[in-house]
């Protein structure tokens, strides 16, 4: 949705408390009379959506101790982490943008570690390596061309989100996906790189998670 700059007469008093509220849920004055004037004409602004789809999220994945969910109000983005059985913990952070006006893809995953191990370094890479061999032989068909990107990196991996051709979810069933995704992600990645799925047992595993309905997004 575009915006526009528009004047308007307004009481001081009536900014001052605007200001303490924006400066309490970390957004600006323009951004929250923007999001109350909405509201009043019950219009959905992209900031809202976005609110509504990472707050079903973090509902969803708080049911597991896996995964920890971080939202901040009136953001683009939001955090979640999980950590590694391997020596020292190594800590895994994904991170969810959603794009305010979305064009092929809706935002984007992004995938970190930290991590100085040299052998966990290359587990991690041939992983990301491997996931992106398993959706383009069986997803990639079901998206617009080129909806669905990568970017493969040493300890990082950036992938587009997007929705299916023949699918349109609702803002509830788009945080279900997305969190079923990272959830999917998560045990499949934990699993190979402790040695309990192999490349055959992971393709098995995630096309099993694919005839349930989880990780088309």
């Amino acid at each position: 949705m575009e915006k526009n700059l528009y004047s308007l007469m307004l009481m001081d008093s009536v900014v001052a408390e605007i200001d303490k509220i924006a400066l309490r849920e970390n957004t600006n004055r323009s951004n929250l009379v923007n999001q109350i004037l909405a509201e009043y004409v019950s219009l959905m602004t992209p900031e809202k959506r976005i609110d509504n789809i990472f707050r079903n999220i973090e509902k969803l994945l708080s049911e597991t101790s896996e995964l920890v969910p971080f939202v901040t109000p009136n953001q683009l983005t939001m955090s979640l982490k999980s950590s590694l059985e391997y020596k020292y913990r190594p800590t895994i952070k994904y991170l969810v943008q959603l794009y305010r006006v979305p064009n092929g893809a809706i935002g984007e995953l992004n995938v970190n570690f930290r991590t100085q191990s040299a052998a966990l370094l290359s587990d991690i890479t041939a992983f990301f390596r491997l996931w992106k061999r398993l959706e383009d032989a069986y997803i990639a068909r079901h998206y617009a061309p080129g909806a669905v990107r990568y970017e493969l990196y040493d300890t990082r991996l950036v992938r587009t989100i997007a929705v299916p051709r023949d699918r349109d979810y609702t803002n509830e069933e788009l945080g279900a996906a997305i969190s079923a995704y990272v959830k999917m992600f998560d045990e499949l990645m934990k699993g190979y790189l402790s040695g309990t799925y192999s490349p055959g047992e992971l393709e098995k595993r995630y096309l099993a998670y694919l005839n349930q309905g989880v990780g088309l997004i």
